[in-house]
């Protein structure tokens, strides 16, 4: 009986500490973030200061759910539509066994496909000298692509025509 009428009365204790640490550990500045705080990655590059080209065809629908990922991170992108995205490819130098549908340009990287986040964080932050990365082809599960994912996905980087393995999920 004992026990009970502790536990039971341990509660409104455990309420009235938490409500005062909570109120003499965090300021209220502490507690308010901005639109800006959020474009943040978890490794810290800040999405709203890059500014994303894609290079698509106008039949491409998952190159759309992949431009509104881009965007709802924080991304400013610009679309541009192309009938000739071969020559596109070529220009940018993107080996033809990393192709995908839709051709990225993030500052001064190219980013080939349906490229997960965290490889883009990786390519940023590091400032890899690079000329871009791809993921080949479009891998269901990827990010803008439906499907559930079936193996890791591999991300080449590219120069000079040159591929290696640049990063695995």
């Amino acid at each position: 009986m004992f026990i009970k009428k502790v536990s039971f009365l341990s509660i409104p204790f455990l309420i009235i500490l938490s409500i005062f640490f909570f109120n003499n550990f965090f300021s209220e500045e502490d507690l308010n973030f901005s639109e800006e705080d959020l474009n943040f990655s978890e490794e810290g590059v800040n999405y709203s200061e890059h500014k994303v080209i894609v290079y698509k065809s106008s039949s491409c629908g998952c190159c759309e759910n992949y431009i509104s990922l881009l965007e709802q991170k924080g991304y400013k992108v610009e679309t541009i539509v192309s009938s000739d995205m071969a020559s596109i490819k070529k220009d940018y130098g993107i080996p033809s066994e990393i192709e995908s549908c839709h051709t990225s340009i993030f500052d001064n990287y190219v980013v080939e496909g349906h490229v997960p986040l965290e490889a883009i964080d990786k390519l940023l932050l590091e400032k890899s000298d690079v000329e871009g990365i791809g993921l080949a082809g479009m891998p269901a599960g990827s990010p803008g692509m439906s499907g559930i994912k079936k193996e890791p996905f591999v991300v080449y980087s590219f120069n000079n025509y040159n591929t290696s393995i640049y990063w695995q999920e």
